[in-house]
């Protein structure tokens, strides 16, 4: 079961949420799939989203192609309790423009889930594991790049976005960073 572990409002009626728990498990409209540029689900949260929610995620993904870290793009979500799949690329660690590429990475997940008219999105640490992404560094910039989004968009759709969190080293470096 996923536990709530802090929540702001950021701006009335806007919450930002961390969670401790399962991604695949979240009941939100959209959750956020740290994906790899060619959209191949192998491993990882990736992996995890497919197996949970069926091939349908990768035959979709498959439809998109490839995609530029920064970049987002959105399939159904098979069986998993979510509506959609917001699939975003990240950057690696040493790629270059690494931290802009992880801002846009997120903004570009939002402001999709808001085109599309969704009240709540949930997003892992984009790029904090195999991507290698300093978790420190990642925290700061998923949680300001939210932030700034909200105050930015208070008229748009999105009512709650949940940090979703699974394992106890990464939530507990964004729980300081919170």
């Amino acid at each position: 079961m996923n536990e709530e572990i802090v929540k702001e409002e950021t701006v009335p009626g806007k919450h930002l949420i961390l969670i401790h728990g399962d991604i695949t498990s979240e009941k939100v409209d959209a959750i956020v799939n740290a994906a790899n540029s060619y959209l191949k689900h192998g491993g990882g949260v990736a992996g995890a989203i497919v197996r949970k929610g069926g091939n349908i995620i990768q035959v979709e993904s498959d439809k998109i192609g490839y995609l530029d870290a920064g970049k987002a793009a959105m399939t159904t979500a098979g069986d998993l309790p979510a509506r959609f799949v917001i699939h975003a690329v990240g950057p690696r660690w040493g790629e270059g423009e690494e931290e802009r590429k992880l801002k846009d990475a997120v903004l570009n997940s939002l402001r999709l889930a808001e085109e599309n008219q969704l009240q709540s999105i949930s997003l892992p640490a984009i790029s904090s594991g195999i991507f290698g992404f300093p978790k420190d560094r990642c925290a700061e910039i998923i949680l300001a790049s939210v932030r700034e989004y909200m105050r930015n968009n208070r008229e748009g759709s999105l009512k709650r976005v949940h940090i979703c969190l699974f394992d106890e080293p990464t939530l507990r470096i964004f729980r300081e960073k919170f």
